[in-house]
């Protein structure tokens, strides 16, 4: 009875063992994990007053600087949108905007100095393993690592 307690408490989108795809099964299964480990990674969003979006544009921006229209273009989303979500960063000192050396009207986007230290904060925190991680026994660990390299390699 309590087996049947707990499969009711997974994610609606994991598929049953018997799924015909073992691909789909495997996706599955990683990113109902990732789902449910994300209140960790939110928690070190709102440490620095962050959303999830204000951390995915922090994360693309480097200290040479990118213009708003390939912004735009990396995030999917209009000028507009883009100006908006760097005028967020801007406000909290994390980002801010300079002139091109090549054209004195684009205006490049930049990481702080704050935005850097802020970037290397949130990436430690991402980086520390959930305890369903680090429960996982040595040899666990270590077939998990070598099926997350040969994704990495792919």
């Amino acid at each position: 009875m309590s087996r049947d307690r707990g499969k009711a408490n997974r994610s609606m989108t994991t598929p049953p063992h018997d799924a015909p795809d073992p691909a789909t099964e495997a996706w599955c299964l990683m990113f109902d994990f990732l789902m449910r480990s994300a209140p960790q990674r939110l928690q070190a969003q709102q440490r620095h007053g962050l959303t999830p979006n204000d951390s995915r544009v922090l994360f693309s921006l480097d200290a040479d600087g990118k213009p708003i229209g390939s912004l735009a273009r990396e995030w999917g989303c209009d000028p507009s949108t883009a100006t908006w979500l760097v005028d967020r960063l801007e406000r909290s000192g994390l980002a801010d905007r300079i002139a091109s050396s090549s054209d004195r009207r684009v205006k490049l986007v930049r990481a702080t100095e704050k935005g850097t230290a802020t970037k290397n904060d949130l990436q430690a925190a991402y980086h520390r393993p959930p305890a369903e991680i680090a429960r996982l026994s040595p040899s666990d660990l270590n077939a998990l690592i070598r099926v997350c390299r040969k994704l990495q390699e792919a």
